[in-house]
């Protein structure tokens, strides 16, 4: 019989970079104080996290998840189906439903989970679930753990979304699941035109909101309060580990759908419910989500500049509208090279090689935050026009 570790034992590409000094990933932070981090001594401006508003690092925030563990204690030792739930829990869960415009919310343990538990409660055998091709990996996921039938549709192309609903049996249920800004590319669904398509075929829609809470909308309420579509999109999920300061996701949508997730979605059930620290945590980022827009305009300000510098440079940023801001390569080793010289200039970015991004479109992921200084994003700028020349990229 083959060994089944045998995969394992011959995968030698990680270690190999390792030990040439490029290995990019799994880097062994030692401080963090939002918009700078150090790695063994060296500091870094941060430009690849998803902390948008910068709240991690925010008193109240901090404060809030202090006082959780005094009273509440550092662990809730079960499911939300059993021992889990506090008062805590649901107080969050009709903030966020009020938040986002649904009747319900529920919350999970983190928003890969999200995904896993809802698109696997809703999406039976005989159902269809429609995924945008640059759909994030929870959303595929759950769309293969619901053992229903899986088409895909070209990325924001709504044509071929009115295509693929089109050969759908009408005997089936569907469900659309697209991101609202996706987390690669920084580029929006246009929900609208999805809207009318989903309703046209009888279709249910559902937008992942990690990379637009606290981003998109007039309180930072997401992707379709920004089109101002609420009505039309049945299931709004979103995640706590990024804008929220947190860790955790949610669901939210009509009371009865969101009852039957509660009751049929494996991955709450059968997981811990989030600590009441990381619940009070998010309560106080969406008090403060609502009460300081000037952070979401800052971070637009922010964005704004880095893309039309990098733009004027002659970097490829893609299809962004967003502040996640792409610096397209294409060669996967180039891009590595790029990610090790920004690192030793003191810029902190995100190097995404396939099968993360198509072949021959390797890219560094960049990000900002709304607590980025000016100081900051000039040595940031400085440091991508050094090395985009040096390089030869720019």
């Amino acid at each position: 019989m083959n060994d089944i570790f045998s995969k394992a034992f011959s995968f030698t590409e990680a270690k190999e970079a390792m030990e040439a000094g490029y290995y990019p990933y799994f880097l062994p932070l030692e401080e963090n104080e939002g918009t700078e981090v150090e790695y063994q001594g060296h500091r870094l401006i941060m430009c690849g996290s998803n902390n948008y508003l910068g709240l991690t690092t925010h008193p109240k925030v901090k404060e809030a998840a202090i006082e959780a563990i005094r009273k509440y204690g550092t662990s809730n030792t079960g499911s939300r189906f059993l021992n889990g739930t506090l008062r805590l829990h649901k107080e969050l869960e009709e903030e966020l439903a009020e938040f986002v415009g649904k009747e319900a919310a529920l919350v999970f343990s983190t928003g890969y989970q999200t995904n896993l538990g809802t698109i696997q409660a809703i999406v039976g055998r005989e159902d269809v679930v429609v995924l945008d091709r640059a759909d994030h990996a929870s959303i595929v996921d759950g769309a293969i753990l619901s053992q229903g039938k899986i088409l895909r549709f070209k990325h924001n192309d709504v044509q071929d979304l009115d295509r693929v609903l089109g050969k759908v049996d009408p005997e089936r249920g569907a469900l659309v699941v697209v991101d609202g800004v996706y987390s690669m590319d920084g580029d929006i669904a246009p929900l609208p035109e999805m809207i009318a398509v989903c309703r046209k075929h009888g279709a249910r829609l559902m937008v992942d909101d990690a990379h637009s809470m606290g981003v998109l909308g007039p309180q930072g309420n997401g992707t379709a309060a920004h089109f101002g579509v609420t009505d039309g999109v049945d299931l709004i999920m979103s995640t706590f580990s990024k804008s929220f300061a947190s860790l955790g996701g949610f669901i939210a949508g009509d009371a009865d759908v969101v009852h039957y997730i509660q009751h049929f979605g494996r991955s709450m059930i059968f997981s811990a419910s989030i600590p009441a620290a990381n619940a009070a945590a998010a309560r106080a980022a969406l008090k403060i989500m609502k009460e300081e827009p000037e952070r979401r305009e800052r971070l637009w300000a922010i964005a704004k500049r880095v893309k039309e510098e990098l733009n004027n440079m002659g970097y490829d940023t893609g299809t962004s509208e967003t502040p996640i801001i792409p610096i397209i390569i294409g060669d996967h080793l180039k891009t590595i090279f790029v990610w090790k010289r920004l690192f030793e200039e003191g810029v902190f970015v995100n190097p995404v090689l396939p099968p993360a991004v198509p072949p021959n479109r390797s890219l560094l992921r960049t990000s900002y935050m709304a607590t980025h200084t000016d100081e900051q994003i000039d040595r940031v700028l400085e440091a991508y026009h050094k090395v985009g020349k040096e390089m030869g990229i720019i």
